[in-house]
């Protein structure tokens, strides 16, 4: 009896929380009569680590011409979230359509910190049927770049793009071809405030900016110096969670400095998109990886750390200077890019179309977040968010919020910080972090409390929304088999079967009615293939295989096969004669 009344009032409580779902969902912008072509290009501009710090979303600190020309012909929305504080699970996230707690991505990173941490490098493994956006996109025909970021929690298969390089360009492509281009902008990344300061990036990158070369080498700026866009004698708004002091006002300068850089380089990429006359037949894309670089900010649920500015020109500045609000998730991008390109998404994406030909029939009423390890140090942490409030689930109470993060130790102002705790003197907003343990769950109103600092999950007067919130997070983990606080020994091996790496079977070649087939034993793995004429050279892409091939003769066959999350086969070869 007991149970049937429990029953009872858990389904009273859902039926209460729909209508919840109901109330909270807002309009959004009508994309019913925007035009675009059957197969528009689509580029995106990603820059890293930062929040709303910009003119076209409110914060007119630093001048950016080319965000506030993009805004002023597109289409702002202030409600777009990372699944997560960092990059890589974000990025997995894009890439897939898929949550990175899911699919086990969402450790960071999982092929890094392996001497720490006693595991073996590993990669997040989605179901058989998942597949890059990208390769997705490149079956319809698109020509797809990617400049330069490729941490997707595992390795990109061969298929995934045309062209991976600091390089890449849709300059390469056939005459005519769609394409979708990925350039990844640096500037302002966490590690743009280490000191002595200069832009600083992990690894060695080229970028071309007009007729001119910006070239970084072991972390330093090469060929130029830092340039300076704004004065240092600019007064800044402190978030109550850092300290308002020179170390920090000299941080978060820097940090404008490098967006009001990073918008110069924005300025480049559009310049040639203009110069190429492929403005009006581009849908333009610019966004972040997550939420901002300074500490409490980056690697943590907070708005802070997964909201992200996001804005979108069509053709002709349709819908231009309109604002969008509804919640999307980075989880949204590849079904959207496909219903852009004319393509039904896959009902196994567990992200929804908010524009393009086959839009969801319903808008998003709730957001997910997660952070699990970062480097070294390890934490379990859900988050769900509607358009006001909050709710977030610690799996690790006793463990303090503050994780010693060695990358993000090397940030002045996160220097300032423990300095300050050490000597005792933050107060009660700046030593929340540093609490020694934390409520096994928190609700904040984050329309009155932006910041995220006055936990109200034990007043009464929220106790609805408590348990509304409460379910839906229930209702997510289970929905996407997430198992959060897993250990990270016991995710791998789930993802293995084992303690080995699952390897994709190397693929069969065979002659069949005077053409080539191709097939690979391994569920779900993708086939590349290189036709390379006698006496030529190798293309420089794979194409991906679809259907039987036809050879000349004399031609060499290179094929190779590759699941996600699995070691790639070996690379077969097979000759006309």
């Amino acid at each position: 009896m007991r149970k049937n009344v429990l029953s009872i009032l858990l389904c009273i409580a859902i039926v209460a929380c729909q209508g919840n779902h109901n109330r909270n969902q807002e309009s959004s912008l009508d994309y019913s009569g925007v035009q675009l072509p059957e197969k528009p290009n689509i580029l995106w501009l990603v820059t890293e680590d930062m929040s709303a710090y910009i003119p076209a979303f409110g914060d007119s600190t630093i001048k950016t011409p080319n965000l506030s020309r993009l805004a002023s012909e597109g289409i702002r929305y202030p409600n777009l979230y990372s699944v997560a504080g960092v990059c890589a699970p974000s990025r997995c996230a894009i890439a897939t359509g898929m949550y990175p707690t899911s699919i086990g991505g969402s450790h960071m990173r999982v092929n890094s910190y392996t001497e720490e941490t006693g595991l073996p490098a590993y990669e997040a493994i989605p179901p058989a049927d998942v597949k890059m956006l990208s390769e997705m996109l490149r079956k319809q025909g698109y020509y797809c770049t990617n400049n330069y970021k490729t941490d997707y929690q595992f390795k990109h298969p061969l298929t995934a793009w045309d062209e991976c390089s600091p390089y890449a360009h849709w300059r390469n492509r056939k005459e005519g071809q769609p394409f979708y281009a990925v350039f990844n902008f640096t500037e302002t990344h966490e590690s743009g405030l280490f000191e002595p300061y200069g832009y600083r990036h992990i690894e060695t990158r080229h970028y071309h900016s007009g007729d001119r070369r910006y070239e970084w080498e072991d972390g330093r700026m090469k060929e130029e110096q830092t340039p300076v866009h704004l004065s240092k004698e600019t007064k800044f708004d402190i978030p109550p969670y850092l300290p308002d002091n020179d170390v920090v006002r000299r941080d978060i300068w820097k940090e404008y400095n490098n967006i009001a850089e990073m918008d110069r380089q924005v300025g480049a990429v559009l310049k040639q998109l203009e110069d190429d006359g492929l403005l009006e037949n581009t849908i333009i894309f610019f966004y972040g990886d997550h939420g901002g670089p300074y500490p409490r900010q980056k690697r943590l649920i907070y708005d802070s750390g997964l909201n992200t500015p996001m804005i979108i020109r069509f053709p002709q500045k349709q819908l231009a200077g309109d604002v969008d609000d509804q919640l999307i998730s980075f989880v949204d991008f590849a079904p959207t890019l496909l219903s852009l390109a004319g393509v039904n998404p896959p009902e196994y994406l567990q992200g929804q179309a908010f524009m393009g030909r086959y839009p969801s029939a319903k808008k998003r009423n709730y957001i997910y977040g997660a952070a699990d390890r970062f480097d070294a140090e390890t934490d379990a942490i859900r988050a769900v968010r509607d358009k006001r409030f909050k709710y977030i689930r610690n799996y690790r109470p006793n463990q303090g919020y503050y994780l010693p993060v060695k990358y993000r130790e090397r940030i002045p102002t996160m220097q300032e910080l423990l300095r300050l705790r050490d000597a005792g003197e933050l107060d009660s907003i700046r030593a929340l972090w540093f609490r020694k343990s934390k409520p096994t769950e928190e609700l904040f109103d984050c329309e009155a409390d932006p910041h995220e600092v006055n936990d109200i999950a034990g007043l009464p007067e929220y106790k609805e929304k408590l348990v509304e919130l409460r379910l839906e997070m229930d209702r997510w983990i289970q929905e996407i088999g997430d198992q959060p606080n897993l250990p990270e020994k016991e995710l791998i091996e789930q993802l293995w079967d084992g303690d080995v790496q699952p390897v994709t079977i190397d693929p069969v070649i065979s002659e069949k009615n005077g053409k080539i087939e191709i097939s690979c034993a391994t569920t779900g793995a993708s086939i590349g293939y290189k036709v390379i004429p006698m006496n030529a050279k190798a293309p420089n892409s794979w194409t991906i295989y679809q259907l039987p091939i036809a050879l000349p003769k004399g031609a060499t066959l290179k094929v190779k096969a590759h699941r996600i999350g699995y070691k790639s086969s070996k690379e077969m070869e097979f000759k006309v004669i």
